[in-house]
């Protein structure tokens, strides 16, 4: 599925890191749209270790790159509280999706099957998921390529992508 936001050229316009290469540095401006509300956030990780915070709360304490990371906002989930300025149930609607992390350090990947409001996302993480930090990924181009259930949605060019593969395990090894 798409990742994050990404500018007119499809690249991101937030802290991407793919392979431990840095491809954009933190993005840490104030501008129009929803990855400038803030607190906006970073999805990242290494060796299968997630976590997602806020894009300050990364800055201060992250010092070392990550495998992998994507920064994307609003935030829709910040230490077990709804995002300030997202309304419970507003009146925007569209195929949205996100990430969060549960309290084991598992990521879950959302996407909706038809339009919802942001409250809805940001409440299924805290509600359903008990992620104590969740992040909006997109909203206007969301997409999904899901073999094992027959999904594949079509619509924009997209930009930064997350892959999520399963490795069978190795035996005799």
């Amino acid at each position: 599925m798409n990742a994050g936001m990404f500018g007119e050229d499809g690249r991101p316009i937030g802290y991407t890191v793919i392979g431990g290469k840095r491809v954009h540095p933190l993005n840490r401006a104030d501008a129009a749209g929803n990855f400038y509300l803030k607190p906006n956030g970073v999805f990242f990780g290494t060796g299968g270790q997630w976590q997602v915070l806020s894009t300050a709360a990364f800055a201060d304490s992250v010092h070392k790159r990550p495998g992998f990371a994507t920064q994307s906002g609003p935030m829709l989930v910040i230490g077990g509280q709804l995002h300030p300025q997202i309304a419970p149930d507003g009146p925007s609607r569209k195929i949205r999706n996100g990430v969060g992390v549960d309290a084991a350090g598992r990521a879950h990947f959302v996407i909706s099957e038809a339009p919802i409001s942001f409250g809805k996302l940001a409440r299924y993480y805290r509600d359903v998921i008990k992620a104590p930090n969740a992040l909006f990924l997109d909203g206007t181009v969301s997409q999904l390529w899901d073999p094992a259930t027959k999904r594949m949605d079509s619509g924009p060019p997209l930009g930064p992508l997350v892959v999520v593969e399963r490795v069978a395990a190795r035996h005799g090894s």
